[in-house]
């Protein structure tokens, strides 16, 4: 589970480097931002695939798409970041996206 947990802040914080380059904005509250909601979300994700095992591939693309919107909220509403609602949650998409498909293809 932490390596899971390491592997998802790399990747996102990753993400987040190429967008803040590309929007020429400062990356150090969106990192704090990604960080923070990570660790709440992650600890979701497992509790949910802990939960629905048998339902695997149901339960993991549901609480994808829960933790999208989550972590969405989360980066348009934490003071300092000034993402507009449709940024904050295009960055969160390709946040997981990234880490989604990082994580379907490694045996993690």
């Amino acid at each position: 589970m932490i390596y899971t947990l390491l592997l998802t802040l790399l990747v996102e914080g990753a993400v987040v480097f190429v967008y803040c380059a590309v929007q020429k904005r400062p990356a150090g509250v969106l990192l704090q931002a990604s960080f923070i909601v990570n660790m709440f979300t992650q600890s979701m994700l497992w509790i949910v695939l802990r939960f629905f095992f048998r339902h695997y591939l149901i339960a993991l693309i549901t609480a994808e798409v829960l933790i999208w919107l989550v972590e969405s909220a989360f980066m348009y509403k934490l003071p300092g970041n000034k993402l507009s609602l449709s940024h904050a949650a295009f960055l969160s998409l390709c946040m997981n996206l990234s880490s989604f498909g990082v994580g379907w293809f490694l045996p993690v």
